[in-house]
């Protein structure tokens, strides 16, 4: 399936026009781009397979392919690369998304449910079951989501306004100052100012959280408008077949335009010429020219390390940047058929939140993390995407993917190579006070610990799925520093970044656009002929 090197090679064979570092979606994404526009493209991924968080994997039994990372591909919905099909990923190459009516329930530990769906008056009405004020608050925050939301969803995609220029703009009008007062907050305080129910704080709660930080975390807030404008302008998209059928259309749209993708080589260096990125030299001595752009999926702790040129006051602020305290901890289960939820209302949601009965109990989960504890209970995040999308498995088949947060450094002062196992039993003793037939249907799982992310992709450094923390001081043109947050590399011309640690963040955005932009700016490509759909 994959291009592997030859022992081999031809005069000017390893002469490219562009070279990208890393097979992750953004990088994979930029790369697209460029093929499109007529370079001659190299992708060099350091695995045996594709895809960095965008990959589906036998990682239990033959015949059941898990999302190793992304499960739901939620935000780059919106993104043109998806709504003008611009590389054709949909229309030519293979890419399809189901979208479910509820893309998320919470499941309480008495039973009760909280379910959302893209109509906002079915959520209500669910919401309506704990609380008619709620349900009539949660009204008036999905009106001011969509209004927000087109403005929101424009920044995006490409290069983000500088910091200031923004914030003076949003200081323009009174509209613009209650968005960049909500910005501020906490997702605690925009939901105190809603609801008053505690199992409607707690399920809104849970947003933050999968942010790997807690309601409490200041400049936390627009996530609460963000997650729920979203959610019912586009819906939680699954990819039928699973999360790495994006990369393989990515693949295959650039191996059609004459690209090349090539696994199984890890970079060691940027080499650099007169100031200008010139190339890469892999692990085992290899030398590829990039005659007018290097594109690095190098996060801000290696940059100087892959980059030994690079100003030392650059490295010396990426170095500086902070990584999540709550890293991610996964187990990935063969199921002989579908989970039974202990629940009155059936369970069918993208994104299923198993949750405490108390919000209380939820916020001081996180105040454990801050303090390098485990949580006091896990607080499982779980997708079973096999109801809704059976190709994924064997016939009458299921799988399941449940999410955790942990410190990077075992309280126990254990390696977690020695842990994860105990850690994975925890995890799915807790499941059981949510499903009743796990011992029954469990085949196999896998676990995948904070030190297996990092391995899997060096973007995931400490286990964080965001490559840094998603911190105000690290957002907007300053993620992940002043310096880095235009996608150039100050003092290397030519090189450029791509991955989680860059704006807009971590999670599938199809953020390589912006980057493809940026390049073609800087190398005379027209990049509104690259809009046009294939």
């Amino acid at each position: 399936m994959f291009k592997k090197t030859s022992t081999v090679q031809s005069a000017g064979e390893h002469e490219y026009d562009i070279v990208a570092i890393g097979s992750g979606h953004n990088g994979l994404v930029a790369a697209g781009y460029l093929a499109k526009s007529g370079k001659r493209v190299l992708v060099l991924e350091r695995n045996a397979w594709l895809g960095g968080g965008v990959v589906s994997r036998e990682l239990t039994l033959p015949g059941f392919r898990h999302d190793q990372h992304s499960m739901a591909h939620i935000f780059i919905q919106a993104n043109p690369l998806l709504q003008r099909d611009e590389l054709g990923l949909k229309s030519r190459y293979g890419l399809r998304y189901l979208f479910p009516d509820s893309p998320m329930t919470s499941v309480f530990e008495d039973g009760s449910t909280l379910s959302m769906y893209r109509d906002p008056q079915k959520t209500a009405a669910q919401i309506a079951k704990y609380s008619r004020r709620d349900a009539d608050a949660f009204l008036r925050l999905s009106a001011q989501a969509a209004a927000w939301l087109p403005m929101l969803v424009s920044t995006l995609y490409t290069p983000p306004m500088p910091n200031g220029a923004s914030n003076a703009l949003l200081d323009q009008s009174r509209e613009g100052q209650a968005l960049w007062r909500t910005i501020q907050m906490s997702c605690h305080d925009v939901l105190a100012s809603y609801f008053e129910n505690d199992k409607v704080r707690a399920h809104f709660a849970r947003i933050a959280g999968e942010n790997l930080v807690s309601p409490d975390e200041k400049s936390t807030g627009i996530g609460v408008f963000v997650f729920v404008g979203f959610l019912e302008a586009y819906g939680f998209g699954v990819p039928v077949g699973g999360s790495g059928q994006l990369t393989d259309a990515l693949k295959r749209c650039i191996e059609d335009h004459g690209g090349t993708v090539l696994i199984s080589q890890e970079v060691k260096e940027v080499t650099v010429s007169h100031g200008r990125a010139s190339g890469v030299i892999t692990a085992d001595g290899k030398r590829y020219t990039a005659k007018e752009a290097v594109i690095g999926a190098i996060h801000p702790h290696q940059l100087g390390t892959l980059v030994p040129s690079v100003d030392a006051e650059v490295r010396r602020h990426a170095e500086a940047t902070h990584i999540t305290d709550a890293a991610c901890i996964t187990v990935h289960a063969a199921l002989s058929g579908p989970l039974k939820f202990k629940t009155t209302q059936p369970v069918e949601s993208v994104m299923i939140e198993l949750l405490p009965d108390s919000y209380k109990e939820l916020r001081q989960c996180f105040d454990d993390l801050r303090y390098g504890g485990f949580m006091r209970e896990s607080l499982l995040g779980l997708g079973s995407l096999t109801m809704f999308d059976p190709s994924r498995v064997p016939e009458g088949k299921a799988i399941a993917h449940l999410w955790d947060y942990v410190p990077y450094c075992h309280p126990e002062g254990l390696s977690w190579d020695q842990a994860k196992s105990a850690y994975a039993e925890r995890m799915l003793q807790r499941l059981k006070r949510y499903v009743s037939n796990v011992d029954d249907v469990l085949l196999s799982f896998h676990c995948d610990s904070p030190l297996d992310m990092e391995r899997t992709s060096p973007s995931f450094l400490r286990g964080d799925l965001h490559g840094v923390a998603t911190t105000s001081y690290q957002s907007g043109a300053h993620r992940p520093t002043p310096d880095l947050g235009q996608y150039r590399v100050p003092s290397v011309d030519r090189l450029y970044l791509v991955g989680p640690f860059q704006y807009p963040g971590g999670g599938v955005f199809g953020a390589g656009r912006a980057t493809a932009q940026v390049i073609c700016e800087d190398l005379a490509v027209d990049f509104s002929r690259l809009e046009q759909p294939l």
